[in-house]
């Protein structure tokens, strides 16, 4: 019961309960407002991480902090781009991505980061671009069916691709799956948390899904329920079949190869969308109309 002695809080102008934002707009969460993200995102878990990519910028414009959400934009040859740690899991890629849709229209989201591989050949090292992702979350179901497929955009799995050519780092293309925790959900035998149930990671093995991490599916699903375009790039720490481990000074390296193909990605996003020109969708044959070079 109210006690009537007691004055009510002030509410915020543009909050309510279902969009909670200040009155300039800064989201609850990620603490960014209209004019403070760039349109093309790029998506890293560690907030570290994202603080070395923005050491690559030209220049930084904006730095943000919010509670795990650290966030920077400025110019990477000479492209406007955000670089976001969005810390660990689906609810966390979630929140990210809802709330970046309400300060910046219709961006271009990259996840950028570190998965285990399932497959032999996925070796130490090695960068997955994913073409689509097994969702074993179950963040995305709140806004889509369980059947709902969690698919690349095609324009973001080509610059993906073009750019691992490019900086000649080891890659592989096909599916991700993306587990809703790390022990547990990826069947790690930790002294006194056995998980449930075994046999997952064979089965999705036998797929010929190549890598397992926490957080792709989510963003895969709600960009294509937003009609963005969206991908993700991630470096290899671990070899489940092979029961192997990246050095951990080694990490840092694996996680830059990422970080090249990822930047390397925008930069031909860019130029996608000028060969693409009124075009509605970009294909080979527009290349047709570029000039030599890259």
């Amino acid at each position: 019961m109210t006690d009537p002695d007691t004055p009510s809080l002030p509410r915020a102008a543009s909050a309510t309960a279902e969009r909670i934002a200040d009155p300039s707009g800064r989201m609850y969460h990620i603490g960014l407002a209209p004019g403070e993200v760039a349109p093309f995102v790029l998506l890293v878990g560690d907030p570290d991480r994202a603080a070395r990519v923005s050491e690559r910028f030209d220049t930084v414009e904006i730095t943000r902090s919010n509670r795990e959400y650290v966030t920077y934009t400025g110019r990477y040859q000479g492209l406007a781009i955000s670089v976001m740690g969005t810390g660990m899991g689906a609810g966390n890629m979630e929140i990210a991505v809802v709330e970046l849709c309400q300060v910046v229209e219709r961006p271009t989201l990259i996840r950028c980061g570190t998965s285990g591989s399932l497959q032999p050949q996925v070796d130490l090292g090695h960068l997955v671009v994913t073409s689509g992702a097994v969702r074993l979350e179950n963040t995305s179901t709140a806004f889509v069916e369980p059947g709902f497929p969690a698919v690349a955009h095609h324009e973001v799995v080509s610059a993906l691709l073009w750019a691992c050519a490019d900086t000649g780092h080891p890659h592989h293309l096909g599916l991700t799956a993306t587990a809703p925790g790390f022990y547990g959900a990826q069947e790690r035998r930790v002294p006194g948390f056995a998980p449930r149930t075994e046999g997952r990671l064979d089965a999705l093995a036998a797929q010929n899904v190549l890598n397992l991490e926490m957080e792709v599916s989510t963003l895969l699903c709600l960009a294509a329920y937003r009609g963005l375009r969206a991908g993700a790039v991630c470096g290899i720490l671990a070899n489940r079949p092979k029961d192997t481990f990246v050095a951990f000074e080694d990490k840092h390296t694996v996680e830059a190869r990422a970080v090249d193909v990822a930047l390397a990605a925008f930069v031909r996003l860019a130029r996608i969308d000028r060969l693409r020109g009124e075009a509605p969708f970009f294909h080979p044959g527009l290349c047709t109309q570029d000039t030599p070079g890259r």
